[in-house]
């Protein structure tokens, strides 16, 4: 379906032009995102051509697949108003401003805990569904520096009486807005705690994880919008951005790329709110392993870094260590094998001399050698050295556990990857078929993805029954909704 604008969208003709793309190759490319969302679309050059030469709009979730398909090849976000499609029926770029000023953080996050509600209402996919395709790694260079030139705000304290109209605030049963303290900040806490542990236990598609986003409106949002002191405020803020974080990873666990940038946008504006750097550190680290997940290595790099320069002499020794594991991430990805090297070291020798009387963040809890270990394993694949990944991944299987069974299941697939590339067929197949075990217990895009990753590279012998066997314990995990 479409509807009719005045005369010919030039916007989209001069941007197109731009970009280098034809009408069908912009066809083809909408179809192809609107594909990898569960819709089926059927445009070709004679619809293109509509839409430049008579104005023609198309409806629903295509004029925001057009600026994603657009977006991709020019390497940056593209606005609809770009593109001359700014009429369409909005799904409104929500989450993706890093206010300067903290009524407009709050207004941005809070707007953006209604829009994932809003979506879950519309339908599965809801409107991260309209959304698809939209994450650009450029997004997250204005936060990043941001935070960088300035990591704290001033104050936070709040008068909902005289910052938010009557309706925009929570209300007690006199009508006034709620006084927030301390007792309603711990209970986000223990929200954000039990969702880690869920989330590590059984993916973040688990209908248990699926609840992080419903709190954040339904608890987070009426309290950031109510009325607190300077004190209460700061960790208010603190854990409100360790929920959004969380919300923010489930996302990219299960595939749905765009929401997580924009959770972990807010998550990072909140946390500068809350004037915890270490925390927003920490969200920078999310936004790295997003970014290198997606190819973006370099961009990977960059923030880490940026976790890693405003945090030294503040975040613990485990702190530090984590983030260098992560620009070692970013630097295997990018192929540095140098760099990559050096930074391993640096996150090794971080980790040693971490004690157990150190004040690490709560949020910290699943970081030890195991997980050290199981990254560095990941490093040295990307960096296609075999016998490095066999050995660090020995060291991450040594103590498995139940506590952390995504992670488990995904150390087990570095390791099939890794005896595949030794030769040892029968090894890799029977790491394989652990790691099956695994996956088929938990819900998270990511692990499938490895286990495609797996099967792919076991092709050359797909005529050997143990691969054979392989591929069909595999289908139904294929085969299932992410």
């Amino acid at each position: 379906m479409s509807r009719e604008q005045r005369g010919p969208n030039e916007k989209l003709g001069t941007v197109l032009a731009l970009a280098g793309i034809s009408n069908a190759g912009l066809a083809r490319r909408v179809n192809d995102l609107g594909a990898q969302r569960g819709l089926t679309l059927r445009y070709d050059k004679t619809s293109v051509a509509r839409w430049v030469s008579k104005g023609m709009v198309p409806q629903g979730a295509a004029p925001h697949l057009i600026a994603a398909a657009i977006g991709q090849k020019l390497g940056r976000p593209v606005p609809l108003h770009e593109i001359g499609l700014a009429d369409a029926d909005p799904a409104p770029e929500v989450g993706l401003a890093f206010p300067r000023d903290v009524g407009a953080a709050v207004k941005s996050a809070t707007e953006l805990y209604r829009l994932d509600l809003a979506g879950r209402r519309a339908g599965a996919g809801g409107i991260w569904q309209s959304l698809a395709g939209s994450f650009a790694v450029s997004a997250y260079a204005t936060p990043a520096s941001r935070w960088l030139i300035t990591p704290a705000d001033s104050s936070v304290a709040r008068d909902a009486t005289e910052d938010v109209p009557r309706d925009a605030a929570q209300a007690d049963d006199s009508g006034a807005p709620m006084k927030v303290g301390h007792s309603d900040v711990l209970k986000l806490r223990e929200a954000a705690e039990d969702a880690r542990r869920w989330d590590s236990k059984y993916g973040g598609g688990d209908w248990r994880s699926s609840m992080v986003p419903e709190c954040l409106r339904v608890e987070a949002a009426p309290l950031l919008l109510g009325s607190y002191s300077d004190e209460v405020g700061r960790a208010l803020f603190g854990a409100s951005a360790e929920l959004t974080r969380l919300a923010g990873w489930m996302a990219f666990d299960t595939g749905q790329q765009e929401a997580a940038q924009r959770y972990y946008i807010q998550a990072l504006r909140l946390a500068r709110a809350a004037a915890d750097v270490p925390l927003g550190g920490y969200v920078l680290a999310s936004m790295s392993l997003q970014a290198t997940y997606r190819g973006f290595g370099d961009e990977g790099v960059d923030l880490a870094q940026a976790a890693l320069e405003r945090n030294r002499g503040l975040a613990t020794a485990r702190t530090m260590s984590f983030f260098r594991l992560v620009e070692a991430r970013a630097h295997a990805r990018a192929n540095d094998a140098q760099a990559a090297g050096a930074a391993l070291r640096a996150a090794e020798g971080w980790l040693e001399r971490a004690r157990d009387g150190d004040n690490d963040p709560s949020w910290l809890g699943f970081y030890s050698y195991d997980r050290f270990a199981a990254d560095a394993a990941e490093c040295y694949r990307d960096l296609k050295a075999p016998r490095q990944v066999r050995r660090f991944t020995e060291q991450a299987l040594s103590r498995p556990t139940e506590e952390f069974v995504r992670s488990h299941g995904l150390r087990l697939v570095v390791s099939a990857v890794a005896e595949l590339e030794s030769g040892n067929l029968d090894a890799a197949c029977e790491q394989g078929t652990r790691a099956l075990e695994v996956a088929g217990r938990i819900s998270s895009a990511r692990t499938t993805e490895y286990v495609k990753d797996l099967l792919h590279r076991l092709e050359p012998y797909g005529d050997e029954p143990r691969v054979v066997e392989l591929r069909e314990r595999a289908r139904p995990l294929l085969v299932a909704p992410a």
